[in-house]
């Protein structure tokens, strides 16, 4: 069974840590700096960095990869059409590699880089910056019809997948989710407790697809309600789920 924990890194991401304890080797995704993973590492000698995973090229999420390779020849995984700096694995859509012994499927999932991919095995989803709790990355380089479909087939795996998005943007998003909804009760639950966890300095991560469903606009783009506050926001008649996602995704970018 992989131990999973989190290393925050600059502001408010979160590099992903994997442990199997059978091996005492680890692995982790989108180490940005690789500041934390180090000293991790320094405090736990006893264990051997094998594998870095990458969903995509922002420097905050591979600024410390070259680094971490070179003192722990540690195997690096990325997208195949990325640059990707140190990586040995160049990875395409319905792939499979095997980390810590764990087979994981990797997605392509464009839209807030075209290149993006995610990580999935059984009941685990390391997204990256696609899909965030309560929200989704911004459109840095796809169309809303890419980044729509990539959350549509993200929303499509099993309810109880444990989402690791990599970064703390939970109530933010949760507050955007509240305008677009202001009657959902899942979403004022959820911003009730995501409040009280981030104010005891607790991280709010990671959800589950379910939780999604129920409380992030950006996967709820069918739903009546949804489309009608987009359509009131830019005056349209918003045709068809990636219509409405596009104008709640422009309505989120200047919230």
């Amino acid at each position: 069974m992989i131990q999973i924990s989190a290393l925050p890194a600059f502001t408010d991401n979160y590099i992903w840590l994997l442990q199997d304890h059978r091996t005492q080797r680890c692995a982790v995704v989108d180490p940005g700096d690789a500041a934390p993973v180090q000293a991790w590492l320094e405090q736990h000698p006893e264990w051997t960095l094998s594998d870095i995973l990458v969903t995509h090229h922002h420097h905050d999420h591979v600024g410390g990869v070259e680094q971490l390779k070179q003192q722990s020849g540690a195997r690096v995984y990325g997208p195949a059409s990325e640059n990707i700096p140190g990586r040995d694995v160049a990875l395409h859509d319905n792939d499979s590699i095997s980390v810590l012994g764990c087979e994981m499927k990797v997605f392509a999932v464009p839209g807030h880089t075209l290149g993006h991919i995610a990580y999935y095995h059984h009941g685990l989803l390391f997204c990256g910056d696609t899909l965030f709790a309560a929200g989704c990355g911004r459109l840095f380089e796809g169309t809303p019809e890419q980044m729509h479909h990539s959350l549509s087939r993200l929303a499509a795996l099993p309810e109880d997948t444990l989402v690791y998005c990599t970064h703390e943007y939970t109530l933010s998003n949760l507050r955007f989710a509240q305008a677009v909804e202001p009657n959902n009760p899942h979403i004022a639950e959820r911003l009730a407790q995501v409040s009280q966890l981030r104010e005891d300095g607790r991280m709010s991560l990671p959800s589950t697809l379910a939780l999604e469903k129920l409380t992030n606009p950006f996967l709820r783009t069918g739903e009546t309600s949804v489309k009608q506050k987009a359509d009131e926001r830019n005056g349209l008649d918003n045709r068809g789920p990636s219509a409405v996602f596009a104008a709640l995704r422009a309505w989120k970018d200047k919230f």
